[in-house]
């Protein structure tokens, strides 16, 4: 499935800039940057869960807000680009 995972953490204090970096880190490790705080991630129910397990860890519920699409059924979905990013297609071959 395509997962979309936006986050806001309040960064006013050191600890709150902490946990930005730890957020945006575990992002990092199972999809791709396309916004400063928005993530695709093309992931398994289980990858979804260990995720969404990990980042609800880190944030502070009270100050930080995350949120999670998921896009089970990709027939017929479309994604639209505008500017200088270009996105990973995940279902392409890899070329190195």
């Amino acid at each position: 499935m395509l997962l979309i995972v936006c986050y806001d953490v309040n960064t006013e204090t050191r600890e709150g800039r902490r946990r930005l970096r730890r957020v945006a880190k575990l992002c990092e490790s199972m999809g791709q940057r396309v916004q400063k705080s928005v993530f695709e991630c093309q992931v398994d129910r289980a990858r979804f869960e260990e995720l969404e397990r990990s980042l609800v860890d880190e944030i502070e519920v009270g100050e930080d807000n995350l949120r999670f699409y998921r896009l089970a059924d990709l027939k017929g979905y479309e994604v639209r680009e505008h500017g200088c990013f270009r996105a990973t297609d995940f279902d392409a071959p890899l070329v190195l």
